[in-house]
């Protein structure tokens, strides 16, 4: 099984499936692409039409994966037993309704704070990307107390995965976080499997101009 990913530094969509596979111990051969524009749609077509990263590759059953989401299904379906997702009925239906708001929402928070983990940056942020940051901080709290934890939907899950990259960002940009948030984003960046990804991040040196938004702070 492999997992094509791209820049760990930038790379939020590839985090995800990346961090599941990890936190669970599955083994996967991990094939980093860049994401500088160098024939980037040509080098990333060869594994996908959808010429995007990740792409999952299950030689073993000849199967091919693209976009996050479905990946970590189909992880959690051939590879966990159905793990990927709580298992209390009530926790499933939440980790799946805030995965997929993740999933398709949030738009402006993610167009102008793309995730950089090696830089710290300030910026100015619109009134959509504030509106987006404070409602994620009330998801969190809504999905902990509703699931009573530790993590957002009980147990370690999917909906953690989708909401790491945004830890990443807050952490960044410096976003000032109410306490149950920051407790949040502490948690999950003291996991070893985000720990690992982080190092990755850190070691290389490729910069993708357009994800280097605002400035040093």
């Amino acid at each position: 099984m492999q997992l094509i990913i791209g820049n760990k530094n930038y790379s939020t969509w590839s985090l995800r499936p990346w961090l599941l596979l990890d936190y669970f111990e599955v083994t996967f051969e991990e094939v980093l692409e860049s994401l500088g524009p160098d024939q980037l749609s040509q080098r990333l077509g060869k594994y996908s039409a959808s010429s995007k990263v990740p792409v999952l590759l299950d030689d073993d059953d000849d199967v091919v994966v693209w976009d996050s989401l479905a990946i970590c299904e189909y992880i959690s379906e051939q590879c966990l037993d159905g793990r990927g997702w709580p298992q209390a009925t009530a926790n499933r239906a939440l980790a799946r309704s805030i995965s997929a708001q993740m999933h398709s929402g949030f738009g402006a928070m993610r167009n102008e704070m793309p995730m950089n983990i090696r830089a710290k940056r300030r910026l100015e942020l619109s009134h959509d990307a504030k509106c987006d940051v404070a409602q994620i901080q009330q998801l969190w709290q809504d999905a902990l107390a509703q699931s009573d934890g530790p993590w957002l939907c009980g147990e370690f899950s999917i909906a953690d995965c989708m909401y790491a990259p945004v830890a990443m960002r807050f952490i960044t940009y410096g976003i000032e976080l109410t306490p149950v948030a920051q407790a949040y984003v502490d948690k999950i960046s003291a996991l070893p499997s985000m720990k690992k990804w982080v190092a990755g991040a850190l070691e290389e040196t490729e910069i993708v101009a357009i994800d280097e938004a605002g400035v040093e702070r």
